[in-house]
C-alpha cells in the first residue's frame, strides 16, 4: 500500500512528445473546450481508455460464449447511456470507435458554457470554481466532471450567488449579445462583460 497522500496517477502522458501533429490537435481541444492544461485533456483520454478496454475485454469474452459477457455488455452501455455518450441500442464497435470529445462534450464546464450560463466556455470555467453553479441543487465546484443526462436541465446558478440576479451585468450582456445575434448585427464588446467581472463582484 502506498502513501495516502500521494494518490496514483489518473493518466498517462504521451509516449512521444514531440508528434506535431499530436501537439496541434491537442492545442486545439484545449482552446475549444476552455481547458486548464493538456493535463485535462489527457484525463479525459484515459477515462475514454478504459470504455475502450472494457469494450475490447468484452469483445474476448463474448467470442467464448461467456455467461457473464452479456450482463457486463448491459452496464456498460447504460453507463454511457445515462452520460448521453451513447444511446441505449449502441454496440461494442460504437464504444470502440467513441472520439474524445463525446467525453469532453459531458463535462460541467462544457454544458454550462451551452446553457449559456457564461459568455465564454473559460469564463464557465471560472463560474464553476468559484461556486457559482449547482447540479441538483448543490454546488459543484469541478470544472471537469460528468454530467449524467437526467442532470443536465438542473445545471443552473447557485441561488445565493451575485450572479443569479436576472440585473447582474453578466447576464445584461447575455441578452444583448442574443438581440444582437437575432438582429444579426455584430458583437458589441464593450458591452459585452470579461471574465474579470465576476472576480470584481465576489470582492464587493
Amino acid at each position: 500500500m502506498g502513501d495516502p497522500k500521494f494518490g496514483k496517477k489518473s493518466y498517462s502522458a504521451p509516449r512521444h512528445p514531440w508528434d506535431k501533429v499530436r501537439i496541434d490537435a491537442e492545442n486545439e481541444l484545449v482552446f475549444k473546450y476552455g481547458l486548464k492544461n493538456k493535463r485535462e485533456l489527457w484525463k479525459t483520454q484515459a477515462i475514454l481508455d478504459s470504455f475502450r478496454m472494457q469494450a475490447r475485454s468484452l469483445q474476448a469474452k463474448m467470442r467464448v460464449n461467456d455467461p457473464k459477457a452479456g450482463d457486463s455488455f448491459q452496464k456498460l452501455i447504460n453507463r454511457l447511456n445515462r452520460y448521453k455518450i451513447l444511446g441505449s441500442q449502441a454496440s461494442l464497435d460504437d464504444v470502440l470507435s467513441l472520439p474524445i470529445e463525446s467525453v469532453l462534450d459531458r463535462r460541467l464546464q462544457t454544458i454550462a458554457h451551452r446553457k449559456s450560463l457564461a459568455r465564454t466556455v473559460k469564463q464557465a470555467r471560472q463560474l464553476i470554481t468559484h461556486g457559482h453553479i449547482t447540479v441538483n441543487g448543490r454546488r459543484v465546484s469541478i470544472p471537469g466532471i460528468l454530467v449524467e443526462g437526467s442532470s443536465e436541465d438542473s445545471v443552473a446558478y447557485f441561488g445565493r450567488s451575485p450572479i443569479a440576479d436576472p440585473d447582474h451585468p453578466i447576464r445584461k450582456s447575455f441578452e444583448k449579445e442574443a438581440e444582437s445575434a437575432e438582429e444579426g448585427q455584430p458583437e458589441n464588446v464593450e458591452a459585452a462583460v470579461s471574465e474579470e467581472t465576476v472576480v470584481q463582484e465576489e470582492k464587493k
